[in-house]
Order: C-alpha cells, then structure tokens, then sequence
C-alpha cells in the first residue's frame, strides 16, 4: 500500500493518539492501533511489526519522561525496576516459547479467556479495593501477562496495570512499570516476527543460503514497510512527555476510574469483535 504525504500525517496522529492513551494508562497502544491499520487497508504482516517496533520506542521514551517525573523510579535495586525484569522476563520467554503452543489452541478460545479476564479485571478495580501488595502476586500478574502476550500478542498492558494497581501498587508506578516492560517485549517480537516470515517466504532451506542474502531479504519492503514505521515511530515518540506528565496529573480516585473503565472497555471490546464482528 503506497504511503502518500496525507496517509503520512494521518498515521502519525493515529500514533499519538494510541500512544498518549498507552503511556498515560498503561494499555490501549497495540490493542487500538493494530486494527485501525488493518481497517485503512494495511496487511496484517506489515501492521503488526511496525506497531510492535513503535511501541518500543514509544515506551522507552515515555519511560524516561515517567522516571523524570517521578511517576516511577528506575534507580538500581528499586522495586519498580525489579518489577520491570520479573515481568519482561517473563514476556520475553514467553513470546518466543508460547508461539509453538497457539497454533494448536484455535484463536476464538484465546480471544474469548483473554476478554473475560480483562472485563472482570475492569469491574474489581472499578470496586477501588486493592490488595496488599506482595512480590508473589507480582510474579503471578508477570505469568498472567505474559501467557497473554505471548499466545496472543494482546492482553499484555491490561493485564499488567490492572494487576499492580490490584496488588496495592500505585497507579503512576503501575503505568510506568508496564510502558518500560514492555519495550523488551515488543523488540523481542518484532525481531521473531520478521525472521519468522522471511523463512516462511523463502523457497527451500535457508541453512545454505548466504546471510548476507538473508538479512537483506529480511530488511526488504516485502518484510517492512518503512514508511509506516517512521510515520508510527514518530508519533509515537513525541507524545511522550505530554502522557507522562498526563500520569503524574491524574489523581488516584480518578485513575482507579479511568482505568477500572478503559479496562472493562477493552475486555469487552475484545469479546464482542470475537463472537459479534
């Protein structure tokens, strides 16, 4: 699909819009955005892997704005920067491993768990009665999200926020921890993603073919279309300070509510394009 200079400009505002919601939430980027794209015209080979590699820059650098804030602390040994290992650990390994366990699991079933378990995460944060924060529910809700993420590709952020804010985290914490966990995750997927559809594309075995010959196979505009990943980059990342700062603004009743209602959104959301669309 030819990207003119207007499909430029209008994708790049789609991008800030997806990413103020993400960096100032915690979820919705991937989730909104992915569609959006697919409804405009683009294949899905093409939309995934750029929305993956935006929202990784785009997450990183709201991170920084985060930390510069003091939404969250990224300091070594701090408890949000453990967070943010144990929880992109988990998703790393799981987008690599969980890939080989989703082609035997039909999508409707993934679609319809992941939906429930959002809706209802919704209505318990709605309730706005939290737990007591404990690092073994903290190692569950990286599980829980990552088993999402990587059966998938969705379910990651609502879970993740959801389940902090849930666990007696605070909510400005809870965004931050999962915009910088999440970058890994993305960039891990981006990379799985490419290579595993230049080998699909490519006749034959690639053990013997030249590596050279292989990545720029890989790096081709049959793989990559760049010029939505600039357009998605760039809206992406320049949102950044205002979502951050959009986080440090929103105070805690009003985030529970925001949240508890954007996550119950996207839960049903999730189920009604499963069964109804």
């Amino acid at each position: 699909m030819e990207i003119t200079v207007g499909l430029f400009l209008t994708l790049l505002v789609f991008a800030f819009i997806c990413e103020y919601i993400d960096a100032s939430l915690g979820m919705g980027y991937g989730t909104i955005l992915a569609p959006v794209l697919i409804l405009m015209g683009f294949s899905l080979s093409l939309a995934v892997p750029a929305v993956l590699i935006s929202q990784a820059f785009g997450g990183l650098v709201a991170s920084i704005f985060h930390h510069q804030l003091k939404n969250v602390s990224f300091k070594a040994n701090s408890k949000d920067l453990k967070l943010v290992m144990i929880i992109s650990g988990f998703g790393i390994i799981a987008t690599i491993l969980a890939a080989t366990i989703a082609v035997n699991i039909p999508k409707t079933i993934l679609k319809t768990y992941i939906g429930i378990l959002v809706f209802v995460m919704g209505i318990i944060i709605l309730r706005n009665k939290p737990f007591t924060f404990s690092w073994k529910k903290m190692i569950g809700v990286g599980i829980l999200s990552a088993f999402n993420k990587g059966m998938s590709g969705g379910g990651f952020g609502p879970v993740v926020t959801g389940g902090q804010v849930l666990s007696g985290n605070d909510h400005r914490s809870a965004v931050g921890v999962t915009t910088l966990a999440e970058a890994p995750i993305c960039i891990c997927g981006f990379f799985a993603y490419i290579i595993a559809r230049t080998i699909k594309e490519i006749p034959g075995s690639v053990i013997h073919m030249p590596f050279s010959e292989f990545i720029k196979k890989m790096l081709s505009p049959d793989m990559i279309q760049w010029e939505l990943i600039l357009a998605l980059l760039i809206g992406s990342v320049i949102v950044a300070p205002l979502a951050a700062f959009t986080t440090k603004s929103i105070k805690k009743e009003k985030a529970f509510l925001f949240i508890g209602i954007f996550i119950t959104i996207l839960g049903a959301w999730t189920l009604v394009k499963t069964w109804w669309l």
